[in-house]
């Protein structure tokens, strides 16, 4: 049988979306939650951003982006840019700008391919018709783009963080090089600053120096793929993969170097050490670590009225486990405990966000991978 293509895009997404919801419920520490399926009709997600109506706008790493309301998901949205698309490279983070309802324009993070390979890159666009089934990206431009490219297709990066200053961060992984996290010229493994318009901070730790790249404002990191701000004190807090263990919290500061590949916590796969040790002079401690891995990706400081037994705390997804962290922070904002959920309910979790009335959403990185919603049960 011969099913014309626009027909069978709708058969496909019927078939991909639950016929009711799925919802787990359980009790954590502090309160029951329950998590509710949107949808399971996406191909390994890993971005995720709320659009003023409620909708979710979602990357697929295979390089599409799409609007999902209600459960169902839109085609993909034209106008993005090129993309190289292998192992882990893709289209990564998306996110609206603090101004999105008078501008429209949106924020993505993707592996740009060039001379040598490909790096990872931010563009800018306006993300038009969103509220009709119409969405398209126009004026799309390439704010950033790793200058150094190789064929390597690992450590990426990379999350989006608007800044209170006006300013955006992004980060990068090592690129599967750990060496270039300590090479000051180079942006791989580093947290980077730019303005909204892609232009050099004057107050950037490096701006003027001759022998750094004038991007970068932290250094020392392996692969940085959750990345949040805190909204009581304006800190940059991220959370990066360790290698057989390592895996560290740290809430990065202009001009600082967080170690990575001469201090760890974790240890090469061979089960050999990794550089001096845990601790060296100039190089600066996480917050917290996990050994072993749990292989964490996303990052939200939890600021909703939906759990306030949680605010301040960091929500931080995991891949291995396939589960929900939640790290206690006490009044000083240091991290004193740890609490698992959801473990092996859903799978890879590769994103979390809050949402404005406090529930939090989560991205499950699979085949099939979707959203999950979760609420006070």
């Amino acid at each position: 049988m011969f099913i014309k293509p626009a027909c069978l895009t709708a058969l496909l997404l019927a078939v991909a979306l639950p016929a009711s919801a799925d919802t787990v419920t359980e009790t954590t520490d502090h309160a029951d939650i329950a998590a509710t399926v949107v949808t399971n009709g996406l191909s390994h997600p890993w971005g995720i951003d709320i659009l003023p109506d409620g909708a979710l706008l979602v990357t697929e790493r295979e390089g599409a982006l799409r609007i999902v309301r209600d459960g169902a998901v839109s085609n993909p949205i034209a106008g993005l840019p090129d993309i190289a698309v292998a192992g882990q490279g893709g289209l990564l983070d998306v996110a609206l700008a603090p101004d999105f309802a008078e501008t429209g324009e949106i924020y993505l993070t993707f592996s740009d391919p060039g001379e040598g390979g490909q790096g990872t890159a931010l563009a800018r666009a306006v993300l038009e018709g969103w509220q009709d089934d119409a969405a398209e990206l126009v004026q799309l431009e390439t704010l950033f783009s790793m200058e150094n490219k190789t064929g390597t297709n690992h450590h990426f990066g990379s999350r989006i963080v608007f800044a209170g200053d006006g300013t955006v961060f992004m980060t990068t992984g090592d690129r599967g090089n750990s060496d270039r996290a300590q090479d000051f010229a180079d942006t791989a493994g580093a947290v980077l600053r730019l303005n909204r318009d892609g232009s050099i901070p004057d107050d950037n730790p490096f701006a003027s120096d001759p022998d750094a790249a004038p991007e970068i404002w932290s250094k020392g990191h392996r692969n940085l793929q959750g990345a949040a701000l805190d909204p009581e004190t304006g800190a940059l807090w991220t959370v990066e993969h360790g290698a057989r263990g390592g895996d560290e919290i740290n809430r990065p500061e202009a001009g600082k170097n967080y170690g990575w590949p001469v201090i760890s916590y974790g240890r090469h796969y061979s089960g050999q050490r990794i550089g001096v040790g845990t601790e060296a002079p100039g190089y600066e401690q996480p917050q917290f670590y996990w050994d072993p891995s749990i292989a964490p990706s996303g990052l939200a400081v939890y600021s909703g009225e939906m759990f306030p037994e949680w605010r301040g705390d960091l929500l931080v997804g995991a891949l291995k486990f396939q589960l929900l962290v939640r790290l206690d922070r006490n009044e000083a904002g240091e991290i004193v405990g740890e609490e698992r959920m959801l473990e092996g309910e859903f799978g890879r979790i590769r994103d979390v966000t809050v949402a404005p009335d406090g529930s939090v959403f989560l991205l499950t990185d699979e085949d099939r991978g979707g959203i999950v919603h979760v609420t006070r049960g």
